[in-house]
């Protein structure tokens, strides 16, 4: 054989291996031939193509591995037991930058699917590399790079602690930092991903400079961006006083307000996010976001959108309003009282409309005025509909209960309690006539009223146990009438009046 046979034979063996791992790359793309390559087993021929010669069939070979391991895990198993990895990690700290990605996007295919395979992935040694990969001059390469780091670190602390201790956080504080848009994006969704688990790792990513660098985005045009920098300032400042207090300082009220406008849902979402996790934490921070018109500017927000974009939102309101009367009534003046009743009686889910019937509590339960005014929505007929039905979720049902003993506990306004007297079940019915009992002694067209729309008669013909809570209302109540009128509205006295009349002896001339 020459020695130009040869050199074909060789060409050929490369242009067949070149075309089997495009081909495998092309086929991985479609879900449904996963399975047919997976049962061809594929990975154990890939598996030495990593170490090909010729590097474009070395970086197609962990494209296509890639793409693997990213349709679900029991192929991403297949990655790790096939004992690639250790090549990936090798080959990543030595080869070019077309090849760094392709294996960066292996290490995270793999280790998206669950805590066990990101493990595998920081036992194989691979975060150093990664961090090291931070560093390259190609931001694609940071940015698979980053994207891997945060796909393991969003697991847990543990896995989290891991990334930190490889020096990750000070580099991707550094690649938000970056002109590649697409870079600042991933290295803002790592940064949130870490800070998520506990103070200390929030405090790791603070102590690197990042709130600064964050809150500077905040108005970047780019709505995946925003995305991203909303989420990392929210996972830092959710976590106690001290670093809420830091995410505002760096400036984000009122300019964070403009987001709850913004054309994508996700980008509104995000920001009312972070204003509850900093409105959660004090009286103080709430009152600082009343200030800037933040209460205002949500409930605007919640109005302009529909379903889980409007659970944060809601849930913000609830916290201010818990804080202290003042911030219940901030809620109650930016007219927040109509816009949660709209979400309690339209919202389908049942977990919104639990947050919804929580935060109408949180505002009703300070004094009389804060009740009347969630009582004049007709609310409670809501909360009471919600909590009877069985149909409710249990969340529902509990939430529903104690807002309505939150709201009743306060509430003097009659009219709106008077449709309880018929409606309520005997756990919530002690707390209206309880109201009852403490306007009614004090208010004597509040006494003619009750005798004319009926309540008087209703109260007479409540069945309560003797020496009860619910027993003494009742005389409080009656103890506001003449003893006749009480007489005249108890049951059975109409058959009294008939008996006397039939035993009526006429005066006969």
């Amino acid at each position: 054989m020459s020695q130009r046979q040869v050199l074909q034979v060789f060409e050929q063996y490369q242009k067949a291996r070149t075309q089997f791992v495009q081909m495998v790359a092309e086929l991985a793309t479609r879900p449904q031939n996963i399975e047919t390559l997976q049962n061809a087993g594929v990975m154990s021929l890939l598996r030495p193509l990593l170490l090909d010669v010729v590097p474009t069939i070395q970086q197609t070979a962990a494209l296509a591995l890639g793409r693997l391991a990213n349709y679900n895990d029991d192929l991403a198993e297949a990655v790790v037991k096939g004992d690639i990895l250790p090549q990936l990690v090798y080959s990543l700290a030595e080869q070019n930058r077309f090849y760094k990605k392709a294996a960066a996007f292996v290490l995270r295919a793999v280790g998206k699917h669950s805590p066990q395979l990101a493990q595998a992935i920081v036992d194989c040694g691979a975060l150093d590399t990664l961090v090291i990969c931070l560093e390259d001059f190609d931001p694609g390469v940071k940015e698979a790079a980053a994207w891997a780091l945060g796909y393991i670190a969003r697991h847990n602390a543990e896995l989290s602690q891991a990334v930190v201790d490889a020096g990750a956080v000070p580099l991707l504080v550094l690649c938000i930092q970056e002109p590649e848009i697409a870079l600042k994006r991933i290295a803002a969704s790592a940064l949130s991903d870490i800070s998520k688990h506990s103070p200390e790792l929030a405090q790791t990513v603070v102590d690197a400079g990042a709130i600064a660098h964050l809150a500077q985005m905040i108005l970047n045009p780019d709505a995946k961006l925003k995305r991203q920098v909303l989420s990392a300032l929210s996972q830092i400042a959710k976590h106690s006083v001290d670093l809420a207090e830091m995410v505002v300082e760096a400036e984000i009220f009122p300019v964070v307000l403009t987001c709850l406008k913004d054309k994508d849902e996700y980008v509104k979402k995000n920001a009312s996010t972070l204003i509850r996790e900093i409105a959660k934490h004090t009286p103080e921070l709430s009152q600082l976001i009343v200030n800037a018109g933040g209460v205002a500017a949500v409930i605007d927000c919640i109005g302009s959108c529909r379903g889980n974009i409007r659970l944060p939102g809601i849930m913000m309101l609830g916290y201010v309003a818990a804080h202290s009367e003042n911030l219940a009534m901030a809620v109650i003046i930016s007219k927040g009282v109509p816009q949660l009743s709209v979400c309690l009686s339209e919202e389908p889910e049942d977990h919104i409309k639990a947050a919804a019937a929580w935060a109408l509590g949180q505002i009703g339960r300070h004094t009389p005025e804060h009740a009347r005014a969630v009582a004049v929505t007709n609310t409670l007929p809501v909360l009471l509909s919600l909590y009877m039905s069985t149909e409710s979720s249990e969340d529902l049902q509990v939430k529903s209960k104690k807002a309505i003993k939150n709201i009743l506990q306060k509430c003097t306004y009659l009219p709106a309690l008077e449709p309880f007297l018929y409606d309520a079940p005997p756990n919530i019915l002690k707390h209206v006539v309880g109201q009852f009992s403490k306007v009614l002694p004090h208010d004597s067209k509040a006494r003619r009223l009750f005798v004319t729309s009926g309540g008087l008669k209703k109260v007479q013909e409540i069945k309560a146990e003797p020496g009860s809570l619910l027993q003494e209302y009742i005389n409080s109540i009656n103890n506001c009438y003449p003893e006749e009128i009480v007489r005249y509205y108890s049951p059975g006295y109409s058959d009294t009046l008939l008996q006397r009349v039939d035993s009526y002896q006429p005066l006969i001339n």
